[in-house]
């Protein structure tokens, strides 16, 4: 096999000094393309873990509601405003780390480490939220963990898709993150019907309310699979991996080297070492990132989706495992439309579609009192959350220069949304409820101001894509790199 030296060796300062070019002879594309296969197989097969560690951050992080249902506020003696406090601190310790998380994350060789102790970390910091009242007989105990909870867990998610976006080319990252941010889905589908088990079954065991042991359940699980992280997690391209051959990992980097052709590399540098400058100052980051944190105020029924499910008159149980239909058919809904978002190359109108369908689902729950409408309701609600994966893709899509600043804008659109969700969290007062017909016109009043701005940034990037045709028509040169729309 050939070799040749890579040419633009800052996009991977660690990378290794040669790589395989699988130029020439058809010999040598049949072999790149059986590599490939291998190297995408094992790949698929850890973001396979990955989504079930998601499912345990958002079990962690969403049981909260499921607990209500079963004594948590009455054990807590919360009043008033508590519960949603309670809900909208976890997104302000979420906020605070995440950029910095993925900056630390972008430098150094074995995130795997990293993440593998912020797995664990927020475990024991779950288990700890049923001890609240135990060990404090008020609802600081329970806002504090709360707080830790959002800190620790912030660490995931947007280092996920970071390293996602250093092993993906363009035209296999959004199903990889459908994959991977189809977790929430399924953490909300099993979620429930875990929750239902344990809040029927394990009151009053060794002395504890049944929603103490929810939290000391699934906080003692998420632990146990943190201990398998440590091996599992993948690493950088650039970082030697015992699960990859030399030439899986050396193709690895070329496929990353290959993606960045036709971008101005003389700048790569400069941008590498001051991505959080840059991202920061490009006003394309910022457009996407707030058309995401207003989005996310229309996502923001599924914190509450317990008690949506609750209106139509079951008990606990039943309204549980009424719950995780609609995030089934929601999960199968995203793998289709990340999928056929990737092979059309479009992004725009795969964000209208879900999100058009999330707005009948509100205009139905408003409209409609009996319960089969209400139930069809929620399957409805459940599709927005594809346009939320859809839009992650498109502004990694959008940050072709560098990784460092690819980091940052991830994490920055995390965070801006993260902040919305402190607010969004009183979009839903029990004052409101149970029709909550104010709550469901804000989330369409949102979902509609995101549309628009979207709608704005296609006709943008439309432009860019014609001006660099005509520069290279008149130039005579190749065709170059091209921003999805």
């Amino acid at each position: 096999m050939e070799y040749q030296r890579l040419a633009n060796t800052e996009i991977y300062p660690d990378a290794e000094e040669y790589t395989p070019t699988f130029v020439g002879a058809d010999s040598e594309l049949d072999r790149r393309r059986e590599v490939e296969r291998r190297l995408l197989r094992k790949l698929d097969l850890r973001v396979g873990f990955l989504v079930l560690v998601y499912i345990m951050n958002y079990m962690d992080r969403n049981n909260m509601a499921a607990a209500r249902l079963k004594g948590l506020e009455e054990d807590l003696r919360l009043t008033g405003q508590e519960f949603n406090t309670l809900i909208s601190v976890l997104f302000i310790g979420y906020g605070i780390m995440q950029i910095p998380s993925n900056i630390y994350l972008n430098r150094i060789r074995r995130p795997s480490l990293y993440l593998s102790w912020c797995i664990f970390l927020w475990g024991i910091i779950s288990i700890s939220t049923g001890q609240c009242q135990l060990w404090s007989c008020s609802f600081h105990a329970a806002l504090a963990s709360r707080f830790l909870l959002g800190f620790s867990e912030a660490v995931y998610y947007p280092g996920v898709l970071l390293m996602l976006s250093r092993w993906y080319k363009r035209d296999e990252l959004g199903l990889r993150m459908a994959y991977f941010t189809g977790g929430s889905s399924l953490a909300n589908a099993f979620g429930s019907l875990i929750a239902s088990g344990v809040l029927a079954t394990m009151d009053g065991k060794l002395g504890y309310q049944a929603w103490r042991w929810l939290f000391f359940c699934e906080g003692v699980l998420t632990c146990m699979i943190a201990a398998s992280a440590f091996f599992i997690v993948p690493d950088f391209p650039t970082t030697p991996a015992f699960w990859l051959t030399n030439e899986e990992r050396m193709l690895a980097q070329k496929r990353m080297e290959e993606e960045s052709d036709g971008i101005n590399h003389d700048s790569i540098k400069v941008v590498e070492g001051s991505g959080l400058a840059k991202a920061l100052t490009d006003w394309k980051v910022w457009w996407l990132a707030i058309a995401l944190a207003i989005l996310n105020v229309a996502l923001s029924y599924s914190f509450f989706f317990p008690t949506l499910a609750a209106t139509m008159g079951y008990s606990p149980t039943i309204t549980l495992l009424l719950c995780a239909p609609p995030w089934i058919v929601g999960l199968l809904t995203s793998f289709y439309v990340m999928g056929h978002s990737d092979r059309t190359g479009d992004r725009f109108w795969h964000i209208v579609g879900p999100v058009s369908m999330g707005i009948i689902g509100f205009v139905l729950a408003i409209t409609s009192t009996d319960t089969p409408a209400r139930y069809l309701s929620l399957f409805f609600m459940t599709q927005i959350t594809v346009s939320y994966i859809v839009l992650l893709a498109w502004l990694s899509n959008s940050i072709p220069e560098s990784s460092s600043k690819r980091a940052v804008s991830i994490a920055f659109a995390n965070t801006l949304s993260s902040t919305s969700n402190i607010a969004s969290s009183y979009v839903w007062p029990a004052a409101w409820g149970p029709s909550y017909v104010n709550s469901f016109l804000i989330c369409i009043l949102t979902a509609s101001v995101s549309l628009s701005m979207l709608w704005v940034y296609r006709l943008h990037l439309i432009d860019l894509n014609k001006e660099a045709e005509m520069n290279e028509c008149a130039l005579g040169l190749p065709t170059g790199f091209r921003y999805v729309t």
